[in-house]
């Protein structure tokens, strides 16, 4: 596999996750225990948050590669 299919293939699992996580949201308020439903939102965040940085970083490796072809 080349760089720019892991690339693909690893953003396409990266958006797959982040719709997961979007569907947890609207179930979490049927759980009717604020704590949980706190943590359960924060630990969602959190796993945005770890999703998102794996996107950035491959926008980063995509802006280096086309730099060095310019």
């Amino acid at each position: 596999m080349d760089r720019p299919a892991a690339i693909g293939q690893i953003r396409q699992s990266c958006n797959a996750v982040a719709q997961e996580l979007f569907r947890i949201h609207p179930a979490v308020a049927a759980l009717q225990d604020q704590a949980i439903q706190d943590e359960v939102f924060r630990s969602l965040f959190e796993l945005t948050k770890q999703v998102e940085a794996i996107k950035k970083q491959l926008a980063r490796l995509e802006a280096r590669d086309q730099t060095r072809d310019l």
